[in-house]
């Protein structure tokens, strides 16, 4: 059974934290004791999930939002002692990748949404390459409301739609999770609709005043897909059996 370093250096070599400058130390923020036999995948290190992974019986779990941030305190209080302490309790070894698990080229979030709404991508944007923008593919959009619905279908969840333009869709901006600080990047780099999981207040008035469509479908529907593809393809190669658990979040 392979130890919790071997799993580490095959998440590393794919994902190549190093090369990215991130607001958390990305890798083995946890270390347990068990040998590692199944991992379990979810989005982030919520309560719910490392109870879900310890009911499934994993001795691993990977999600793309860890337990440590920048800014934090460092006390271990509230809830950052009830996680700590279920993993420590259980031996379960904790592994987090933020942008590191955002840009991989084929497991990260936004290829992973991309391949899902059926995107081709064409190019990257934005601070670290971090945004991805390209063609509808086989779709195609008559507008961004379409897109929107399409969106909207495929991820099964509302979202926010501010239509700032008519016509069809030909160039499309993404970036997972909370960036719609890279809408002005994306405005820049020519899409006609940018997508992410989250808007805030000025993004609206950037959409109307730059004829920009934005839609928001949700921090966690949209960084559902990056944690469970690198779980399965490490588990493939090293001989692990995988869980994906997905934690409903309306946010």
């Amino acid at each position: 059974m392979p130890h919790h370093l071997e799993l580490l250096h095959a998440f590393d070599a794919l994902l190549e934290p190093d090369r990215f400058k991130d607001y958390c130390p990305n890798g083995l923020q946890v270390e347990g004791r068990r040998p590692i036999r199944k991992i379990a995948s979810g989005v982030t290190a919520s309560l719910a999930l490392i109870d879900a992974a310890i009911a499934h019986d994993a001795d691993a779990i990977v999600v793309h939002h860890g337990l440590f941030w920048r800014g934090h305190d460092g006390r271990i209080n509230g809830w950052l002692r009830q996680r700590l302490a279920r993993l420590l309790a259980n031996d379960v070894h904790l592994f987090a990748y933020h942008l590191p698990l955002d840009a991989h080229e084929t497991l990260g979030n936004n290829a992973q949404l991309g391949q899902r709404l059926g995107l081709v991508a064409q190019g990257r944007f934005g601070d670290q390459q971090l945004g991805w923008m390209g063609a509808p593919g086989a779709h195609g959009f008559h507008d961004a409301l379409a897109l929107a619905n399409h969106v909207q279908s495929v991820l099964g969840r509302d979202v926010v739609l501010v239509q700032a333009n008519e016509g069809p869709v030909r160039r499309i901006g993404w970036c997972t999770g909370g960036a719609q600080g890279y809408f002005e990047a994306a405005i820049a780099a020519g899409v006609d609709v940018f997508i992410t999981g989250e808007i805030s207040e000025p993004q609206a008035h950037y959409a109307r005043e730059c004829g920009v469509s934005f839609i928001a479908c949700g921090h966690h529907a949209s960084e559902r897909y990056g944690a469970p593809a690198l779980a399965q393809h490490v588990a493939e190669q090293l001989g692990l059996s995988h869980v994906y658990l997905d934690i409903d979040n309306p946010a």
